[in-house]
């Protein structure tokens, strides 16, 4: 490439960055992500809220929830910006593209969290704001440095990416409740299989990153593999539990049943060949499991 071209691309960088756009900022916030928080969320105020929803309330604690989420995987951005730099398929996120300069993903992050947490404490309660403080420090200060060193980062990253529908119970409820927790454990569990079957999808890309995903570490795939039919199979009596609480009745304990084996079904497939393609059904087949599981409790509730 010659001197001129490289000035243009370098000047066309710095304009980028001296303009940032309204999308790029979004994108900063992982929409997809933050629209899983904020649903599950939703979805553990209406188990806890016993005597009927109230919608004001609710439409607080999903605001608080919104801005929280949206700052921590800003967060996550900024820290991981070198990384993505090198990683295929994210390297042309706002920051390794240069379309934002460091300090105002920083700044983004700093300003929604803090609102966030505030906003949940003054609106909703304080236990809900501490369980969003609890969500956002152990994921940018445990899950993501632990990328790097060890490939426990995955059961770590579970814990964050639970506390959201306990937090929707404490936000209906003002206490942390068994049915907040059985929402909990249901998720933990579920998010196991799903993002163990991304990582083994894109190994090579996380190895190019720098993260030592289990994937990465297990090049053979048979840890990864009996993680994660494992934690489908347990699974299945965990999601139960809203049942032998109260929270859901007979209908939801057949439907969970039969969900939770044809999860299973497809990690035991997916252990079998250790293929991208069946891990990649895996993760399909998760991201039917956990709404269509939500609906039946909710529509089976006493």
């Amino acid at each position: 490439m010659s001197e001129l071209a490289q000035a243009h691309d370098a000047s066309a960088v710095q304009a980028r960055a001296a303009s940032p756009a309204l999308a790029d900022f979004l994108e900063l916030a992982k929409p997809r992500v933050t629209s899983l928080v904020v649903a599950t969320t939703a979805f553990g105020f209406y188990l806890g809220s016993r005597g009927g929803v109230d919608p004001m309330l609710l439409f607080h604690t999903l605001l608080g929830t919104t801005l929280v989420a949206s700052g921590t995987s800003a967060y996550n951005m900024y820290l991981e910006r070198d990384s993505d730099g090198k990683m295929e398929r994210t390297r042309r996120r706002p920051l390794p593209d240069g379309r934002l300069q460091p300090v105002h993903a920083l700044a983004f992050a700093t300003t929604l969290s803090i609102a966030g947490i505030l906003y949940l404490a003054v609106a909703v309660n304080l236990l809900t704001s501490l369980l969003a403080i609890a969500t956002l420090a152990s994921y940018i200060f445990l899950y993501t440095p632990m990328k790097r060193w060890s490939p426990l980062c995955t059961l770590v990253g579970a814990i964050p990416g639970a506390l959201p529908p306990l937090g929707g119970w404490t936000a209906a409820t003002g206490s942390l409740g068994a049915g907040g927790w059985a929402l909990f454990a249901i998720l933990f569990l579920w998010q196991l299989p799903h993002s163990l079957a991304i990582a083994w999808m894109y190994r090579d890309d996380y190895e190019r990153g720098g993260f030592r995903l289990l994937p990465v570490v297990d090049p053979e795939g048979g840890s990864t593999v009996r993680q994660i039919v494992g934690n489908a199979l347990a699974l299945i009596p965990v999601s139960l539990t809203p049942v032998l609480l109260g929270v859901s009745g007979v209908w939801y304990f057949y439907g969970a049943i039969l969900l939770g084996v044809v999860l299973f079904c497809y990690c035991l497939r997916m252990a079998r060949t250790r293929s991208r393609l069946h891990a990649r059904s895996i993760l399909l087949a998760s991201v039917f499991y956990l709404p269509a599981l939500l609906l039946l409790m909710a529509l089976d509730r006493p």
